[in-house]
């Protein structure tokens, strides 16, 4: 294509898709490549407002010095204000123990986000174009991909907008050929020792010789599943809202009925849809999704939640801090359990105006049947108590799930006990018929429980 051609082939991508405004600010990432140079020259030359943004990783010595002295000529040239930035990325990934590539990438990006809040630009363009998406595809359908992965790499993915993915890596080679414009070549892409690099330096020209036009192909069919996915997500979250609830008990908590989900036309699709917002792998989704008609208690982990098939239902929680084992109460006073857990105790008279607490964060017992110190602490296997109002007593676990709560829920249950491991309040549920208020009580005991919220 010539210039003027390429030039329009962005134009219209940019607007077909709603990419850019006129009266917008745009930051372009300019690493020196013909990418990003094209990527420059041709916002510009389109009269967008933009300003380059170059990142110095120090990896390559001088041939980093080298790339970051052609921006600073390039900018100079094209009258186009240069951000710069430096990081020590080998210590970054040390700190953070992530690969050198990953480090580079967070850096990068964090500072682009940093800067766009600062500058208070509109979004964040970068040089991604037509062969990046294939390759993207490819690797992809190598590691086990659905619809998203065979979508490739999107136009527009939060602020980060991709104008170039209408043209190929020739046409850019081709559009700074023709405009004389020297560019900078990283020495670390022609060795094909990544993934990425392997797939373009010898399994696309493999694939050339098949179908020449293997790359047009394999984008073309990228944006058409770009479609099929927007219409795809539609349908999900049509289907997500017809399965999933939320608990009362705890506001984080997800769950999804297992009957509705398998009335649905896809089950699996909806359950991944919904439980890889929760870091669980396609990997898990199956295992869960082959568990459904086990036994409840079955659990899965992701880094950030858990998660167990309960009585005909799926449930997902954040994982949960740890508590201390248990927190004595030597005195009447307000004491905090964990991070958050909050119990405020304090003695009073009984007077013609006092009425039982019918709350459930409070309570109120006979202050005379208590012995202190208190303690509170998760339930364990074994505790009984007399449930207030019920005749006999009753493991607390038999209690728990007569109440139809979650194995998350009698994870979390607290429990107030007195010196001799008594239990005198299950907490929020019911105190024990032993400590109720009575006629001849005079001094009372009152309990308020509460939830402080996080800093």
């Amino acid at each position: 294509m010539s210039n003027k051609a390429i030039v329009k082939t962005v134009a219209d991508f940019i607007e077909k898709n709603g990419l850019l405004d006129k009266d917008g600010r745009y930051l372009v990432g300019l690493s020196g490549g013909a990418d990003s140079v094209a990527l420059l020259l041709i916002l510009k030359e389109l009269d967008y407002h933009v300003e380059a943004v170059h990142c110095h990783f120090h990896l390559r010595g001088a041939e980093s010095d080298r790339d970051e002295a052609f921006c600073v000529s390039l900018c100079r040239k094209n009258k186009v204000e240069l951000h710069r930035v430096h990081f020590d990325t080998m210590e970054y990934a040390s700190l953070h123990k992530v690969s050198i590539e990953m480090a580079a990438r967070d850096l990068r990006y964090r500072y682009f986000a940093q800067l766009k809040r600062d500058m208070q630009a509109n979004a964040i363009c970068v040089a991604h174009h037509q062969d990046d998406s294939v390759e993207t595809v490819l690797m992809n359908l190598i590691r086990g991909t659905g619809v998203k992965g065979l979508a490739g790499i999107s136009p527009v993915h939060g602020d980060i907008i991709r104008p170039l993915l209408c043209i190929s890596r020739k046409d850019i080679e081709e559009f700074l050929l023709e405009r004389k414009q020297e560019f900078v070549t990283d020495s670390t892409n022609l060795v094909a020792d990544a993934v990425r690099n392997k797939i373009r330096l010898e399994v696309i020209p493999l694939l050339r010789q098949i179908n020449p036009s293997v790359s047009q192909s394999i984008a073309q069919t990228a944006l058409w599943m770009n479609e099929a996915s927007r219409v795809l997500d539609v349908s999900l979250s049509a289907m997500r809202q017809t399965v999933v609830s939320y608990s009362d008990r705890s506001p984080d908590a997800v769950i999804v009925d297992i009957p509705a989900l398998k009335a649905q036309v896809s089950p699996e699709s909806v359950l991944y849809d919904i439980l890889k917002d929760f870091g669980f792998s396609s990997h898990q989704v199956q295992q869960v999704y082959s568990c459904m008609g086990a036994c409840s208690g079955t659990e899965f982990h992701s880094p950030s939640h858990q998660l167990v098939i309960d009585r005909g239902k799926i449930l997902v929680e954040p994982v949960e801090k740890e508590l201390p084992p248990t927190r004595i109460i030597p005195e009447e006073g307000t004491y905090v359990f964990g991070a958050s857990l909050k119990f405020k105790l304090s003695l009073m008279d009984r007077n013609e105006t006092f009425q039982i607490s019918r709350a459930k964060d409070c309570v109120h017992l006979d202050a005379a049947e208590v012995r202190f110190p208190l303690a509170v602490r998760r339930i364990k296997e074994g505790d009984r108590f007399h449930p207030f109002g019920m005749n006999g007593s009753k493991l607390i676990s038999d209690y728990l799930t007569d109440r139809k709560l979650s194995l998350f829920d009698k994870r979390r249950q607290l429990v107030v006990v007195n010196a001799n491991d008594e239990v005198l309040w299950l907490v929020n549920e019911r105190i024990d018929h032993k400590f109720r208020i009575k006629d001849n009580t005079k001094k009372i005991l009152s309990i308020r429980f509460s939830r402080q919220r996080s800093l």
